[in-house]
């Protein structure tokens, strides 16, 4: 359930909370992804001290390994994985453009060969919807049909409309299985086409979900264009309703998605990027790897209170160069903390009508700087 509490005087970004069966999470947000069931080299207590108040699990992966029953055996995702707030899990709709090439598609479902075991497992909306309420996710996500960008409108409207024809699908079976507080998402698919992006929101509006995402972004689109898509496509979803750009992104990215209307996010770039010695800062990414870091007894940031910024940029570099495996950790740590502050400083800006001054900033002191937001690695 979405409860909205203030909308910015001067964009469209809004203040709002969502409640779940494992506790309520601050909108706008950011997910970390725990794709397998963990953030990678983050222990559950590291994560919560970053701000996290909800994680992201994956139900393709989940599924192969350990297997949605092993799950089920241990407790559920909570007890299984020790995180006892939100849990979202996508539903495999990504792998369909991810691993393509593993994948055979119908109007049925997805046909994937294990990358584990070369074992099939056939992803249907009713089967990935089964095997998330088994997970005992918070929020689950409807199956669709993502692909890659740019592509012909005809390969676009296809995949749109299978993806509402699958959301139907989807809802039917969460009706069905009385999902016992699971929400269940929709996702707005048609690339960069205006009238398609249009279409399919209104068509999935006209379905009552809980919540609703824009997908099928962050897959080769510029930046701008995924920002001019999101102009045209949020103002068709629903108010009373939570609305998550997946799988983005870059901070200016959530930022600008933030401006639109947008109140969840997620992206493997904070945990990825940590763990190639990339460091995001108030002032810019850092690339601890360059020499001239060696000497540096300064901390990442003066005001950040992670564990990472109590040690010199000299150690952790360190610790990269000598393959030691703090180094990833710390920085996993850190950039994750970096985040949640960001979309804290959001949420108090929007609080305060002044929104659009701290995005321009954000914007200026990177700017300042000369430093670019670190693409992923």
């Amino acid at each position: 359930m979405y409860t909205f509490l203030h909308q910015d005087a001067h964009s469209n970004a809004r203040r709002g909370r969502l409640h779940t069966a494992h506790g309520t999470v601050e909108l706008p947000a950011f997910m970390p992804v725990g794709t397998l069931g963990t953030v990678k080299g983050v222990e559950i207590r590291q994560l919560e001290q970053t701000g996290a108040e909800i994680i992201l699990g994956n139900t393709y992966h989940l599924s192969l390994r350990p297997g949605e029953e092993v799950v089920r055996a241990l407790g559920g995702l909570h007890p299984f994985t020790g995180w006892q707030g939100p849990i979202l899990t996508d539903s495999g709709g990504f792998q369909i453009f991810s691993l393509a090439k593993m994948m055979r598609l119908d109007e049925e479902g997805a046909l994937f060969r294990s990358h584990i075991d070369g074992s099939t497992i056939h992803l249907t909306p009713e089967r990935a919807i089964k095997i998330q309420e088994t997970l005992g996710s918070d929020i689950a996500m409807v199956l669709d049909h993502v692909v890659a960008l740019p592509n012909e409108r005809k390969v676009l409207e296809e995949a749109m409309l299978r993806s509402v024809r699958w959301a139907k699908r989807s809802f039917a079976a969460s009706r069905a299985m009385r999902n016992h507080g699971q929400q269940i998402f929709a996702i707005v698919q048609g690339g960069l086409d205006v009238e398609l992006r249009r279409q399919c929101a209104e068509a999935l509006a006209e379905m009552d979900f809980p919540g609703y995402a824009v997908g099928g972004l962050s897959v080769g689109e510029t930046p701008h264009e995924m920002y001019d898509t999101l102009d045209v496509t949020v103002p068709y979803l629903p108010k009373e309703k939570p609305r998550y750009l997946m799988g983005v992104g870059r901070p200016i990215d959530i930022l600008n998605g933030i401006e639109r209307g947008i109140d969840m996010f997620d992206c493997v770039m904070p945990t990825r990027n940590g763990r190639n010695a990339q460091a995001f800062t108030e002032r810019g990414t850092l690339r601890l790897r360059n020499a001239q870091y060696q000497r540096d007894d300064r901390p990442l940031e003066e005001t950040c209170p992670c564990p990472a910024c109590k040690r010199s940029r000299g150690y952790l570099r360190h610790l990269f160069m000598a393959g030691e495996m703090l180094g990833p950790i710390l920085l996993t740590i850190h950039n994750l903390t970096y985040y949640q502050r960001l979309v804290a400083g959001a949420r108090a800006a929007i609080e305060k009508d002044q929104f659009t001054a701290f995005k321009r900033e954000y914007e200026e002191r990177i700017r300042q700087n000369h430093h670019e937001d670190a693409p992923e690695s």
